[in-house]
């Protein structure tokens, strides 16, 4: 609480963290909802709504490179303002319209927005936090975790009442949300600079050249290199929303009962610790030495969760609660050493494009995640499991053996070319 109070960044930050907490418990409003709404008040089947989400998740991958683009141009906070007044748009349009072509495009445009936001609240968490951006997004994980936690609970209000018109009422509260959200970014004030970061003097990245103009990320291979990477090792959030409930249910004898659990685990421990493993993993260094006991701590999981179909339902449930916990550290370690290798291993000149591309990890780890896991993973049983454990923690030394490269790159300092003005003569003119 004493750091909520006082948050790296001053009073813009309470505001931005605030809106985040408001955002976020709609969010949570929305996702506890959702399918339901679109099953039983829209009429679609499992193929329908599958489609739905699948071309929603699609559309989100292109959210977070359009909005690093777009904040090299305009203000972070302007921008951040539009996504939430598309989506309080799309939220609006979603009580009046039921062609599924429509439907279809609505998603789309919503979960754009949502992953342009996420974007452009973490360059904005990157400027007005300056070094101290770790203990920031310690903060914003915690504050989001809570406000996903109280909108789940609001939604089960209206569930359980189970009306087309408490359905309609939690979308209303989902695009209330924005409008808050909306106001309370406007209360804050942007550094100067638009969303151009620009570096010190004499500051310059590892992939930016001795004139200070950046390649840009789309031809920045190293960088390239780290976002590729980034994507399987973001799988923890599949893990713990697909892949332990249905390997619950599939492959166990642990009770249904046990699924929601999971959720209440992952959320409790993110709030309780997500400050403290932000202190451990602070700064590059930190980042880097993250992302190896990533690896580590997923592997593990995966061994539980290959194990738990040897024994009985209490020996099941033991395992995979374990697990559960195992994937939060994970999830806890990754968003760490993802956050901060993004904004370390870009060019300050151009670091609004280049989170932007940092951000299409997690969309694409969204949208093709879930069909690695069940695809692959569970359909190979057991084995399955341990194959993606190891796979994972050896792409994670490989992106922490070529995150201290690209680190020690970027700490060299900058040497002056020599100027040669013409060729060298004797003072005798031979």
């Amino acid at each position: 609480m004493a750091q909520l109070r006082r948050p790296p960044g001053g009073w813009d930050a309470r505001m931005m963290l605030l809106s985040q907490f408001v955002d976020r418990t709609g969010t949570g409003v929305w996702a506890a909802a959702s399918v339901l709404y679109f099953t039983f008040v829209q009429g679609m089947d499992a193929r329908q709504l599958g489609l739905l989400l699948g071309v929603a998740a699609v559309a989100g991958i292109a959210g977070s490179p359009l909005a690093g683009w777009a904040a090299e141009r305009l203000t972070v906070r302007g921008l951040l303002t539009a996504c939430y007044l598309l989506r309080l748009g799309t939220m609006g349009l979603l009580l009046v319209v039921d062609d599924y072509v429509l439907l279809l495009l609505l998603m789309a445009l919503t979960c754009l927005g949502e992953r342009a936001a996420k974007t452009l609240e973490m360059l904005f968490a990157t400027r007005v936090a300056g070094e101290r951006r770790g203990a920031y997004q310690a903060l914003f994980r915690s504050v989001a975790n809570a406000g996903c936690a109280l909108g789940a609970g609001i939604a089960a209000i209206g569930l359980a009442v189970g009306t087309t018109n408490a359905y309609r009422a939690l979308i209303l509260a989902n695009a209330l949300s924005f409008v808050l959200a909306a106001v309370l970014v406007r209360r804050t004030e942007e550094p100067a600079g638009h969303g151009l970061v620009v570096a010190e003097s004499g500051e310059r990245g590892a992939a930016e050249p001795a004139d200070g103009t950046a390649v840009g990320p789309w031809r920045d291979r190293g960088y390239l290199l780290f976002v590729l990477l980034d994507i399987p090792l973001n799988l923890d959030d599949s893990v713990l929303n697909v892949g332990l409930p249905l390997w619950l249910v599939h492959h166990t004898g642990a009770p249904h009962a046990l699924v929601p659990a999971f959720l209440v685990l992952n959320t409790v421990l993110v709030v309780v610790l997500q400050l403290r493993v932000s202190d451990w993993a602070e700064g590059p260094g930190g980042a880097v030495r993250a992302v190896g006991w990533y690896g580590v701590t997923l592997l593990t999981c995966c061994l539980l969760m290959a194990v738990s179909t040897g024994g009985g339902a209490w020996a099941a449930s033991a395992a995979l609660l374990l697990a559960a916990v195992l994937v939060t550290l994970a999830e806890l370690m990754r968003s760490v050493s993802s956050w901060e290798l993004a904004v370390s291993l870009a060019p300050p000149r151009a670091r609004a494009s280049y989170l932007g591309v940092a951000g299409m990890s997690q969309s694409v780890q969204k949208s093709a995640g879930p069909l690695l896991l069940t695809g692959v993973v569970m359909a190979a049983g057991p084995a399955g499991w341990i194959g993606l454990g190891a796979a994972v923690t050896a792409l994670g030394m490989v992106q922490r053996r070529a995150a201290v490269r690209r680190l020690t790159a970027l700490a060299r300092p900058v040497s002056e070319p020599r100027q040669v003005v013409g060729p060298e003569v004797s003072p005798a003119g031979g």
